[in-house]
């Protein structure tokens, strides 16, 4: 177990029809990622969602494709331009 962390920026948050919120959260080079369920009602009554968090490096998967790859890099650069780490979104 690595006590590591690395920190990661939200890359992605969709809603399905369940009342779930998934959120994923990915390195700055869009290469790891992180992918959590909640309730959008644990969301509202403060389980707060911050552009950054840290993730330890254990439990960060492995990107398997180019393009997602790509795209979360990209939405690393957009999330950290316009927010601070601890700023909830």
């Amino acid at each position: 177990m690595s006590d590591s962390t690395v920190q990661c920026w939200l890359v992605e948050r969709t809603f399905d029809d369940r009342n779930l919120v998934t959120i994923v959260y990915a390195t700055p080079d869009g290469s790891r990622y992180q992918q959590r369920e909640r309730s959008s009602t644990s969301l509202r009554t403060g389980g707060a969602v911050t552009a950054a968090t840290e993730i330890p490096e254990d439990e960060l998967e492995p990107v398997t494709d180019e393009e997602t790859r790509e795209r979360y890099a990209e939405e690393v650069d957009r999330t950290a331009e316009q927010y601070d780490p601890d700023d909830q979104i």
